[in-house]
């Protein structure tokens, strides 16, 4: 196996040569092997070892195991021992998917903090074949049926195209030592059961059923390029970078066949899972919104805004005093005495300063808030003043208003007040200037 690996190191891993590897190190058959091979290949290498505390004694003789050999092939090791069940209880998360957040979130740390250039996992294609079942048994798109990647980012996984008894033959045949986790042969967990019971059957069945997963592999990664080759012209033709995050033309869109399939490859990269809402986005009236974890769409109008997740409102009430020229939080405005108005232009606001009442106060906009728009007569609504001027959701999330006592003096950047115009008697002059980024 050390020809062969050696082999495919040189051929598919070319930039490994003279880097800085780390290894993460579970003390198992897997990552022992794969720290071996590399040692022997003369690689520059150092150990990363989890200690979870989820098997007590255990948990901890494996530590000592990783430190052990780390110390019998003269590498450096580094170790961490974490409380998973207090993590896991906090962030509301499965024991496997904190344990992972866990060991991931120090990776980086090791790795950024000692100048790694990759860590290796020692992931192989028995372990490939255990993931396309799981996400098939799930319901996945064609991403989902491409397996573990070889690599991602600096996660590197050498050993993807080794079955696991190449690895087990290799350490019988060096007389080699590993742990084995007790947890690994409960059937609690669906990988568990598939590795146990279900897939040592198909292998019964079929005898080259792990060559034949190969070649699967081979061809879904084929066409996932593919698709992702039509996926960039499809955004060309129907999608629109905003200042806050992407535009997707329903008209479009709907012009195009497979509809929902284009919706499927547009959003899933932004962990959206419920389909079927998602598609009735297309017929719902405007302000309905979906969440994933990271991310929103919002409808709007003829269209579908893909925004960051930001359920966090900025209720607090920022005062501008009297002597203020300029403010920086939670916007950027610039305050002065002028002598005369000028033109209209975006962004600038003239007031009569003697109608105003200091400290101003700067706030989000709320329902049942109703101004005297400039340039129209009577009062009106906020709520009623947007859906007339046509402000997405999104826009009117971002709103701010200026007030005097409670009264709205400017819609900022959109509209001001009635009340508040500079007219022929006007004895002092505010001009106000809105800026995106501070001047």
């Amino acid at each position: 196996m050390l020809t062969n690996f050696k082999n495919h190191i040189s051929n598919n891993f070319p930039a490994l040569k003279g880097k800085k590897i780390l290894i993460a190190c579970s003390g198992g058959l897997d990552s022992v092997v794969l720290s071996r091979l590399f040692k022997e290949l003369n690689y520059n290498i150092s150990l990363a070892h989890c200690n979870f505390s989820l098997r007590g004694k255990e948990s901890d003789e494996d530590e000592k195991f990783v430190i052990s050999l780390a110390g019998m092939l003269s590498i450096p090791v580094f170790n961490k021992k974490f409380n998973t069940k207090a993590y896991k209880i906090k962030h509301k998360l499965s024991t496997q998917v904190a344990a992972r957040k866990l060991r991931y979130q120090w990776f980086d740390e090791v790795c950024a903090g000692h100048s790694f250039d990759y860590l290796a996992t020692a992931h192989h294609l028995d372990d490939d074949l255990e993931t396309f079942l799981i996400n098939l048994s799930r319901g996945t798109g064609l991403k989902g049926l491409t397996g573990i990647p070889v690599m991602n980012d600096k996660i590197i996984r050498p050993f993807l195209n080794f079955p696991r008894a190449d690895i087990l033959y290799y350490a019988k045949e060096k007389n080699s030592t590993w742990r084995e986790d007790s947890s690994n042969q409960t059937t609690d967990y669906l990988r568990n059961k598939l590795r146990i019971e279900v897939i040592p059957r198909l292998k019964e069945v079929d005898l080259n059923l792990l060559n034949g997963f190969q070649q699967t592999q081979k061809n879904l990664n084929e066409s996932a390029s593919l698709v992702n080759d039509y996926m960039a012209l499809i955004k060309n033709l129907i999608v629109n970078k905003t200042d806050e995050g992407f535009e997707i033309d329903i008209f479009k869109l709907q012009e195009l066949p497979n509809t929902n399939a284009l919706l499927y490859e547009l959003l899933a990269p932004f962990g959206f899972t419920a389909w079927n809402d998602i598609s009735n986005l297309l017929v719902a009236q405007s302000g309905k919104q979906i969440f994933s974890e990271t991310h929103r769409i919002i409808k709007n109008r003829t269209s579908l805004l893909l925004v960051e997740n930001n359920l966090v409102q900025d209720q607090e009430t920022y005062l501008i005093k009297e002597s203020d020229k300029r403010i920086d939080v939670p916007i950027n405005l610039k305050i002065e005495q002028v002598e005369k108005t000028s033109d209209y232009i975006p962004g600038i606001v003239y007031l009569d300063a003697q109608k105003l009442k200091f400290p101003l106060q700067l706030r989000k906009w709320q329902e049942g808030d109703l101004f005297y728009p400039f340039g129209m007569t009577g009062k009106k609504k906020l709520s009623k003043f947007f859906k007339d001027e046509k402000l997405s959701l999104l826009a009117k999330e971002k709103t701010w208003v200026l007030t005097s006592s409670d009264d709205i003096v400017w819609i900022v950047g959109i509209r001001a007040d009635h009340r508040f115009k500079v007219e022929s008697q006007t004895k002092s002059i505010l001009k106000i200037t809105l800026y995106k980024n501070s001047q």
